[in-house]
């Protein structure tokens, strides 16, 4: 036990539920004791069929995530990396019920969202929003930003219309953004303003998790600082929990609180920033951080090259899926879980 619940606020029968939902987590029973996780993903796993022949059927699968765990406490962020194709957009996805998962659960304040029928999701709609990775295809382009925001507080019949347009000017402020702006298109426009720009419809009706999916992905240096600060301050101002995908270690240590490495469809690592960046435990993990560059002319920095092939998502090898690229080879490399 985990001590006197009178003095430590602890309600049991709750915390033998989110024992009960994190069940298969690596987490013990005094982390559920101690510890609120506002979302929890339980074995998730997604195959895309591949269909092919004169008739179309499905003649193979795609595992673009095979077996998926983590749990995101309330007001972490938690960060999710790797390669293009590990699976990582498509964990975000299925958390928010955006793709419908092949197996798995997602506990979402101790409700598992993919059971209830998809029409009945709105309701958690309002408390789980994303910020797409490219903000002028998750946006109308012949609706003006005001508009767009309007749109989201009406469909969760949230406020006036004279309240909505109050929303909207302290939403547009709130991203560093002018209120004159609100009037512009979407293809208006650049840079980092663009990328703010997907925050307001998203923060509107005042999420409780939002789903970062490479928000800094193809911006400048500069640029990419800005908007990290940005979403940092918006998370600190909205008391935001978050999952921040990139596929950047670099980027993701100044936001996130832990950090899970994915390769392949599978999570290979998770850990909190600091130990992760100074102790690494998995080997792929030492190779990401050995790629991310040195702002310091003349260091030398020891580099992580791996050898083989990346194996196929449509058949991928039994056991560890990272075996074949692993630059030493070890007896076992189990997914690392802590906390």
């Amino acid at each position: 036990m985990c001590g006197d619940a009178a003095t430590t606020g602890v309600d049991l029968g709750r915390a033998r539920g989110a024992l009960h939902t994190l069940a298969g987590t690596g987490l013990g029973y005094r982390d559920c004791l101690v510890t609120d996780y506002l979302l929890s993903a339980e074995n998730l796993v997604k195959r895309f069929p591949i269909r092919g022949g004169a008739l179309n059927r499905v003649v193979n699968y795609v595992q673009a995530v095979n077996g998926v765990s983590f749990t995101v406490r309330r007001g972490e962020v938690l960060g999710l990396v790797g390669e293009s194709g590990s699976g990582k957009t498509t964990i975000g996805r299925l958390v928010l019920r955006l793709e419908e998962a092949t197996a798995g659960k997602v506990i979402f304040d101790g409700t598992n969202i993919l059971e209830p029928p998809k029409k009945e999701m709105r309701r958690f709609r309002k408390r789980m929003q994303i910020i797409f990775q490219d903000p002028y295809a998750s946006l109308n382009p012949r609706e003006k930003v005001r508009t767009v925001i309007g749109h989201a507080l009406a469909l969760h019949r949230i406020g006036t219309p004279e309240s909505r347009r109050e929303r909207a000017v302290k939403l547009i402020e709130q991203v560093g953004l002018s209120p004159d702006q609100l009037d512009r298109f979407p293809h208006e426009f650049s840079g980092v303003s663009a990328r703010e720009l997907g925050s307001p419809g998203a923060l509107a009706v005042n999420p409780d998790f939002l789903v970062a999916d490479e928000p800094v992905s193809a911006l400048d240096v500069s640029i990419q600082a800005q908007v990290i600060n940005l979403l940092s301050d918006l998370k600190d101002q909205l008391d935001l929990t978050m999952l921040f995908i990139a596929h950047d270690l670099a980027v993701v240590e100044h936001i996130c609180d832990r950090v899970a490495v994915m390769y392949l469809g599978k999570i290979m690592e998770l850990a909190p920033s600091s130990s992760l960046y100074d102790n690494p435990n998995h080997p792929y993990t030492e190779a990401l951080l050995s790629a991310v560059p040195v702002p310091e002319p003349g260091h030398q920095q020891k580099r992580t090259v791996l050898s083989g092939d990346i194996p196929s998502a449509i058949n991928p090898p039994s056991g560890c899926v990272f075996r074949r690229d692993a630059p030493v080879r070890r007896p076992s490399v189990p997914m690392r879980h802590r906390s």
